[in-house]
């Protein structure tokens, strides 16, 4: 039983039938990062969301904030929730922690699902986590929701947005950050599973938002061009997908995870 240095709070736990755990984006929790399409997902799947140290439901701990520490922790989660194997989707950093996951526990995970991610942060993406992590330090909280507007929301779901409901997504982001933020950002400066793609043995979905510009489309081109076999799908949003396309995602996430469940039923 692969056990979590992170502790065992309980993750969320929706739905029936083949199991899919869930790896959020740093600096969120699994209901921000997935929210709009749990339900969908949870039609077909059991769905398995922890939430990483300082984030939702789980505490902040003393232990290091690593990568492999990550992963160990949302296959723990599916092993404690009783799936003995299972789809990983990894969103924004998760990305990376769901690849490490398949990597480090081949057994246990069955395919890979990664959206809006990225196998290391190249000069670009640092740039914008230090703009992020120095003004949540600052204590700004109208211009670091500013910020983050623009670089989650897609240019063209953003020019469509009355002054309102831009409005209540300021106040929204203005609420407050999980206190795991700024150790996660950290950890998302450093990540690097490049040497871990071609290791990868699992059906693996990479889906690009074209109008991503925190992890832009050349991060899901290095993703999927180094994973043997995967498939790459983009979508017509930013990289907030959930709120953007959420009902387009959910169809691909689904549709890709049947179709392997297919593959996998068919005789040798």
């Amino acid at each position: 039983m692969t056990i979590s240095q992170y502790g065992s709070s309980a993750p969320l736990v929706l739905g029936s039938g083949p199991a899919l755990v869930l790896a959020h984006g740093a600096g969120s929790d699994v209901r921000d990062s997935y929210g709009p399409v749990l339900d969908a997902l949870a039609e077909r799947h059991t769905v398995i969301g922890p939430d990483y140290p300082g984030s939702g439901s789980a505490p902040l701990t003393d232990a290091p904030l690593t990568l492999d520490a990550l992963a160990d922790h949302v296959v723990a989660a599916g092993l404690r929730s009783g799936a003995e194997t299972f789809a990983v989707s990894g969103f924004s950093m998760g990305t990376a922690v769901a690849v490490r996951a398949a990597v480090r526990h081949p057994g246990r995970v069955t395919a890979l699902v990664l959206s809006s991610g990225f196998a290391r942060p190249n000069a670009r993406l640092r740039l914008v986590v230090d703009v992020w992590r120095a003004l949540g330090r600052s204590g700004d909280g109208r211009s670091l929701a500013a910020y983050l507007s623009l670089v989650v929301g897609g240019a063209s779901w953003l020019d469509e947005r009355t002054p309102g409901e831009l409005e209540e997504q300021l106040v929204q982001f203005a609420a407050g950050l999980p206190p795991g933020t700024d150790r996660q950002l950290a950890l998302l400066e450093t990540v690097d599973v490049t040497g871990d793609l071609g290791s990868v043995r699992v059906p693996t979905l990479v889906v690009s938002p074209r109008e991503d510009v925190l992890a832009t489309p050349f991060h899901s081109r290095e993703l999927a061009d180094g994973i043997p076999g995967a498939e790459l799908a983009t979508l017509d949003c930013g990289h907030a997908i959930a709120a953007e396309r959420p009902a387009d995602w959910a169809r691909l996430v689904t549709d890709f995870l049947a179709g392997v469940g297919r593959a996998g039923d068919r005789p040798s």
